[in-house]
């Protein structure tokens, strides 16, 4: 072991050795294995990068939500018979709540009906054009996945009462307001005033084709009044566990088909699509690119690797001398191959290690002169990632906990837990943020998903567990259900609200990864 170890370390001194006296050779070598890491690395980079896009832009359409439209979002050959389907309506939102409604243990939540079509948006002397209108109403936060960088969208009073307010997209308020807060300002479509109330945080594009920022949503009465002439409708539809997509997809159909009075002998006149359907259509295309991008700059690399064989095989060559020399001195043949693999391997290890820092550097060049391109390098891009992503959800729970304080300032302790809920999801409206109400918490048992009878009181934004409590004290036993509901669940962060406490401060518990906190208020 001692003689290897010794042979092992002079034979990496003749390697250094022998690179100083060659530098030229070492660096041109090398130079082939650098440009193969970073073409492989670039690639690589690129791919996840294309990866990370395409799931930002699936997660605009969401996981449990269906949409029910008169063309399916794949290719179709008889395409005029989809032509001649009649238009899918709006009005059919208000039947399909009543049977949803009407359905016991329904897999579905809630029908949103939509109108949408493309006009100009101006404010005094700008102008923005191609921007998506959108009637809608208050329910559709409930299916959108967006956040608000300021305001809030539109409650249900003003939504049935088509109130001219709306809520515009971040490229609308950019190009609109450009030195100046939009909020309460009043904007141009079509020649008539629009209150803005609210504006969506920057969504970016979908999949680089258009901007999902160019938006302006309003109330769906509104939408009718001024812009109902060739506009295109769908029904949205939230499923309560995304798990039973199928059977939710199933209930749906039965629905639409009562909904249009289509006897049993005929074929469906509508299509339901969802997410899943766009991703087995674009992931095929998307798995070739990558396949085919990886495989050419692997030749890069491939290429490289012959560069050090032939110069290991021209070294070998020039110093058969040496090799009698010291082969008449008594060295074994072991200790000569293993020299010049030393050699080789330093000089892979060396072109490894500059070609992956020129591809980090690359990649910092890239990710800063085109920000919107998402950059996906090692661990510290993830580490990033990781800490953007407690950053939001801190604010989240700031969010929610402000809104519970103002539902316990304006109704104090004392009153029913259900009052308490019903009030902080007013708030939660008000202030534009997502919320799901009694969301059942399915257990998993060997495999199985088993309906056991638990739910959630709020999940808000999909992120963050609400349970409200108006009980004497939190007890042990309640913190414990939380932490179970967030394991079944598979959320990170949980709050356990008691408003039944003279100041809300001491009623509020967070739970995250196992730590439980009181917060400060």
């Amino acid at each position: 072991m001692k003689r290897f170890a010794y042979e092992l370390n002079e034979s990496w001194k003749i390697a250094v050795a022998q690179m100083r006296s060659n530098k030229t050779r070492s660096t041109l070598t090398a130079l082939g294995v650098i440009i193969g890491i970073v073409a492989v690395t670039l690639m690589g980079t690129a791919i996840a990068g294309i990866q990370i896009g395409f799931d930002k832009s699936m997660a605009v359409f969401g996981d449990d939500v269906l949409y029910v439209e008169q063309w399916p979002w794949k290719p179709v050959d008889d395409w005029w018979n989809y032509r001649d389907r009649k238009k899918i309506k709006t009005e059919y939102a208000e039947p399909i709540n009543h049977m949803i409604a009407a359905i016991p243990n329904s897999n579905l939540l809630v029908a949103v009906p939509t109108s949408s079509l493309i006009r100009n948006v101006k404010y005094a002397d700008n102008e923005v054009s191609n921007v998506l209108i959108r009637g809608t109403v208050s329910d559709y936060l409930i299916t959108s996945t967006f956040d608000f960088k300021e305001g809030r969208f539109f409650n249900e009073l003003e939504s049935r009462s088509g109130t001219n307010v709306c809520v515009i997209g971040y490229d609308v308020a950019d190009a609109l307001f450009p030195s100046e807060s939009p909020i309460d300002k009043s904007v141009l479509i079509n020649g008539q005033p629009f209150k803005v109330i609210g504006v969506i945080s920057r969504q970016g594009t979908f999949l680089g084709l258009f901007s999902l920022d160019a938006i302006v949503v309003m109330p769906l009465p509104a939408f009718q009044k001024y812009f109902s002439a060739k506009s295109d409708s769908d029904i949205l539809v939230k499923v309560k566990d995304k798990t039973k997509l199928a059977e939710a997809r199933d209930e749906l159909t039965g629905i639409m088909r009562r909904v249009r009075g289509l006897p049993p002998e005929k074929k469906d006149d509508f299509s339901i699509n969802e997410q899943q359907a766009l991703k087995s259509t674009l992931g095929p295309v998307k798995n070739s690119i990558a396949i085919a991008g990886l495989f050419i700059t692997g030749l890069s690399l491939f290429v490289g690797a012959i560069g050090i064989m032939n110069i290991t095989f021209v070294s070998v060559k020039e110093r058969t001398r040496e090799i009698g020399t010291r082969k008449a001195l008594g060295a074994r043949r072991r200790t000569i191959l293993l020299q010049f693999l030393i050699e080789s391997t330093a000089l892979c290890l060396l072109g490894g290690f500059l070609g992956l820092a020129f591809a980090y550097l690359m990649c910092s060049g890239i990710g800063k002169a085109f920000p919107s391109f998402p950059i996906h390098f090692s661990s510290t891009a993830e580490n990033a990632e990781d800490a953007e992503t407690v950053k939001n959800l801190n604010e989240l729970t700031d969010a929610i906990i402000g809104a519970a304080i103002e539902v316990h300032r304006a109704l104090g302790p004392g009153l029913l837990e259900s009052t308490y809920e019903m009030c902080l999801c007013q708030e939660l409206s008000i202030r534009g943020l997502r919320f799901e109400r009694q969301v059942s918490i399915p257990v998993e048992y060997k495999g199985v998903k088993l309906e056991c009878g638990y739910r959630a009181d709020l999940i808000v934004h999909g992120r963050v567990l609400v349970e409200i409590k108006a009980i004497d004290s939190l007890l042990p036993i309640h913190e414990a259900q939380l932490l179970s509901y967030l394991k079944l669940g598979g959320w990170k962060i949980g709050l356990l609200i008691n408003f039944n406490v003279e100041l809300l401060k001491h009623g509020v518990r967070r739970r995250v990864l196992g730590l439980v906190e009181e917060i400060s208020l």
